[in-house]
């Protein structure tokens, strides 16, 4: 009979847990892709884009240092008393104009955007990107 000892009668031997046993599989550390680990080096800047009721406010952040490279916002004051209405389509267009051209003040040619969970790209946020791209900033 497999695994009795008859020095133990009506004992069983179990085998030893090893490093490959069931408890290292659920201890493992979640493991990272490629992609994951290498994207904040290979599209460095990103944008942020947010609107509320009231404002939109938009920021290109460095990924690895959190370094903050251009904002516009509808809120500052220059734009709040020239501005007839803060959140219209014509606001997103003068917003996409003025992080372009701090973009490039600060020598940056190339963002990227990565959309939220179930974010469409349409309406406000499409034109906001729309007059980004058309003052000559690649999104990659």
């Amino acid at each position: 009979m497999a695994g009795f000892d008859s020095r133990f009668p009506g004992s069983f031997i179990q085998a030893a847990w090893t490093r490959r046993s069931r408890g290292e599989l659920e201890k493992r550390p979640n493991r990272k892709s490629w992609k994951q680990r290498t994207d904040m080096y290979m599209r460095p800047f990103l944008l942020n884009v947010f609107f509320s009721k009231k404002f939109i406010h938009a920021k290109v952040m460095h990924r690895a240092t959190s370094k903050v490279i251009s904002v516009a916002t509808t809120n500052s004051k220059d734009l709040r008393n020239t501005l007839p209405s803060l959140t219209d389509h014509n606001a997103c267009r003068i917003i996409g104009k003025l992080i372009a051209e701090r973009s490039k003040d600060a020598d940056v040619y190339a963002i990227a955007y990565e959309p939220r969970k179930d974010e469409r790209i349409e309406g406000k946020l499409g034109i906001v990107l729309d007059t980004i791209k058309e003052n000559g900033i690649i999104f990659v």
